[in-house]
This record gives C-alpha cells, structure tokens and sequence, in this order.
C-alpha cells in the first residue's frame, strides 16, 4: 500500500514532517511506501480525503467539520496542542473599535473556511453577533494589511510570520487573542476505512508527526529557514512564530470534541454550514 499524505504550508506539523523522512521510515516497518499531494487550500481536504485523492491530512479546526457537514465519513486521529498565540484578530491603532460588538456592519479579511472562521464566528457568538449577517467576511490576501492600515477593512485575521512582522512594524492593535477564544489546535483526520481496517498506519503517522514536532521544537532557526525560503517572510519573523507554537501531538479527547460541537452549532445557526453536524461521528467506531 502506498499512503497518500496532503501536504499544504498551513499545517506546520505536515509540513515540515514532508521534508523529514519519519513518515517514510515509520511506514516502511509496516512494509508500506509514501508519497505526498501538495495542495494550497486546507479547506479543501475533506473533498480530497472523500475522493481518494489523499488517504491523511491536517489542517484547523474548520475544515473537519465543513467536511462532515459534506458528508465525508472522516475519523480524528491526532490533535496538536492549544496554540493560543498562533494567529490574531488585528484593528488598525486608532480605529474606533474597541469590542468585538464593534465590528457589526464591518468587513473582516481571513481564511474564509480555516481555523480563523472559528474564531471570528465564535468571537462574535460570545457578543451576541452573527458571522453570516453582522459583518462581511472576505478571503484574506497579500493586500490585507495595506487594507487594514488604509481603513479599507475593518479587521484582519493574521497568523504564524505574517502576524510577527504586522506587530513588528507598528500602528496596528489585538482585538482578540487567539486563546482567548479557541483552542486553535492543528487538527488530523483520515477516512473511515483507513482509521478502522488499518489503525496501525494511523497509529505510524502519529508517531511520525511527534517525531516531526521534536525536531521542529530542536531546531527553531531551521525550521524557519526552511519556512522563509519556501514562503516568503524573514527568517527571524519565522523564528519567533514557530517558536510560539507548542509542537506536541495529542489524542483527541472529549475536551476536543466538545469544543469542535460549540464551533459546530455556532456554524450551523449562521448558515456557514447547511446542516447539522455531530462531531463525535467522527471518532472510531468502538468494536
């Protein structure tokens, strides 16, 4: 068998476990090869899982739940811990917004479909605002910050190195911190046949990704080396982002599963999603 992993410059854990080798030697003791599909659009792994494209992604915390709402079968095998300063909801200095309340009528840049709609549209659940009605959500690109420092936009969600070099250059102020909201774990998922007829792949693959993360946490200044050159951005920016994440691969707990339902049913009364979704669906079936 040869497992196909998806592979995108959001999930940091995949990303540098695709430039490694420990998923390889991991699955070579089963008698197993690898291969990897780059794709740039997390959003899209579901689709990709559902299809046969890939056999294992990650992403945040959106993507598995939109894909339910699509009716992939997917299972949860591993979490990474909370990053709580791995992204930002930034307003312009001076800006008149001073709450989450404040944003009603505003446009907001982000990565519509990633862990950044979690947290904007639990951030404004918790304030009594809809994310579907109460403001403009608009896919985040490379002209956001000028936006947001030119009162364009009311707010923008900015993340790992991009987020360091916003903060570093000035005039700009956190709404709301990340952790203050979510958890924002990086999220690993599978289909159903692969996490229930071979659990010992899966079980490789997270030891792998523990691998993958040791050696990230070891190795900061090359990690973001790796990260600058393939991305953009400054070394040191990089450095400082990747040391701010925690590097550690969890099991999914009840904890992870309740906090998914909450992003779930907030997605499901604003219409971001057509149906309802029961996240614990997407646990192993017990035998």
């Amino acid at each position: 068998m040869t497992v196909v992993i998806g592979v995108h410059r959001s999930n940091p854990s995949l990303y540098h476990l695709s430039r490694l080798g420990y998923a390889e030697e991991e699955l070579a003791a089963l008698g197993e090869t690898v291969t990897w599909h780059p794709y740039t659009d997390g959003v899209r792994t579901g689709a990709l899982l559902a299809e046969g494209t890939i056999d294992f992604g990650g992403t945040g915390s959106t993507p598995p739940i939109t894909a339910q709402a699509a009716g992939h079968d997917i299972v949860y095998t591993a979490v990474s811990a909370p990053r709580p300063d791995h992204g930002a909801l930034l307003v312009p200095e001076d800006s008149p917004v001073r709450t989450v309340a404040d944003l009603k009528g505003g446009t907001v840049h982000l990565a519509v479909g990633s862990w950044q709609t979690h947290l904007v549209a639990k951030a404004l659940d918790d304030a009594g605002l809809s994310y579907t009605t109460d403001i403009t959500p608009v896919r985040g690109n490379s002209g956001s910050e000028e936006k947001l420092r030119s009162g364009a936009i009311a707010a923008w969600v900015a993340q790992g190195a991009e987020l360091v070099a916003a903060r570093r250059a000035g005039g700009l102020r956190t709404l709301i911190r990340t952790g203050e909201v979510i958890s924002d774990r990086s999220v690993f998922f599978t289909r159903r046949d692969l996490a229930e007829q071979r659990p010992e792949v899966v079980e490789a693959l997270t030891r792998a990704l523990r691998r993958a993360d040791a050696w990230a946490a070891a190795h900061p200044r090359e990690a973001a080396e790796t990260a600058a050159a393939d991305q953009g951005g400054t070394v040191d920016d990089w450095e400082t982002a990747l040391r701010a994440l925690p590097w550690e691969i969890e099991e999914v707990t009840e904890a992870f599963i309740a906090e998914q339902q909450l992003a779930a049913d907030v997605f499901h009364r604003t219409s971001f999603i057509e149906r309802a979704v029961t996240v614990a669906d997407a646990l192993p079936r017990k035998a």
